[in-house]
């Protein structure tokens, strides 16, 4: 169907959710320097990640300082792959609002209004960059680079970059309610800055399934056959970006770090690393109990367990 000739009948219930979302956006509403930053910089004393993401508590390091500098690394690489994955979540959002141009209006007010958020998480999340980096030595690097993860993003259809998009808004919200939120001991600055993104992504993720759902009801049985193909596809593609960023933080870590570190323990590191991230970013949205009812109501048996097969050796890993 034509972009521009298209429209999007919604029932009154979901454009009553649509408007719901504009409502939450427009009230909790914040910007980065006035509600966020307010001009403080990072303290290296504190922690940065959760040991129940960075899993620091049952990694090798065994000295406090080492494991507060891999929590840092970790919490700098968090916030990285949040500005990595916006940067597609919003190319997507804004082609989906197409579909609404002459249909539901409250529906492409609220995905105008989840592109300008995205916006502006990625240059949160630059400036966080900026900050950090003043105040660790040189040499971290992220193995990713934006434009060339959306480019090969985007060339999956809708329904796959739908479901990975609602995955990880879904794991965000959770990382911030059952490990961000109660950790004193992490950066009051770190801390805010993923309480004000929790605002507004909890509204993002009511989009991503609204949007999900009504690309499902586009697809025949075969065309959601090949969808559950483009998204395992894309679970191992975001896999091998947290391979390539385990190495890149094991090798920072051992270079940074006030003792040597030999080669085998680098591996060690690099390994603890990775299943950390594997966990981060992949397994706890995985087994969310929202992305599975999703799942379970868009999916016959035969295509979860596909999926849940896909998964199951990064399951295991974790």
């Amino acid at each position: 169907m034509n972009a521009l000739a298209s429209d999007s009948p919604s029932s009154p219930r979901e454009t009553n959710r649509y408007a719901k979302v504009i409502e939450v956006s427009r009230r909790v509403r914040w910007e980065i320097e006035r509600d966020v930053i307010k001009g403080r910089r990072f303290d290296f004393q504190d922690k940065f990640l959760p040991d129940g993401l960075s899993r620091v508590d049952r990694s090798s390091l065994v000295d406090a300082n080492e494991r507060r500098l891999m929590s840092q690394i970790q919490g700098r690489t968090y916030a990285n792959i949040f500005g990595l994955v916006e940067r597609f979540i919003n190319a997507k959002i804004l082609e989906l609002s197409r579909d609404h141009w002459f249909g539901d209006q409250a529906a492409l007010e609220a995905l105008v209004r989840f592109s300008d958020e995205e916006l502006k998480h990625q240059a949160l999340f630059r400036r966080i960059e900026e900050l950090i980096d003043d105040g660790m030595p040189a040499g971290y690097r992220a193995a990713a680079d934006p434009n060339d993860i959306a480019h090969a993003v985007l060339g999956k259809g809708s329904w796959a970059v739908l479901a990975l998009t609602c995955h990880i808004e879904l794991f965000t919200q959770a990382h911030y309610r059952q490990s961000i939120e109660s950790d004193e001991s992490l950066s009051a600055l770190y801390k805010d800055v993923f309480l004000f993104h929790w605002r507004e992504e909890s509204q993002h993720a009511i989009l991503d399934e609204l949007e999900w759902r009504r690309i499902d009801a586009q697809l025949s049985e075969a065309e959601r056959d090949v969808a559950v193909g483009e998204l395992i596809d894309l679970v191992v593609a975001v896999d091998g970006i947290l391979q390539a960023q385990a190495a890149a933080d094991a090798e920072y870590f051992s270079a940074i770090v006030s003792r040597p570190v030999s080669a085998g323990e680098r591996r060690t590191l690099e390994a603890e690393i990775l299943a950390a991230y594997r966990w981060q970013y992949i397994v706890s949205g995985v087994q969310g109990p929202r992305f599975l009812s999703v799942l379970a109501e868009l999916l016959n048996p035969a295509q979860r367990e596909r999926i849940a097969n896909a998964l199951a050796p990064l399951v295991a890993a974790v």
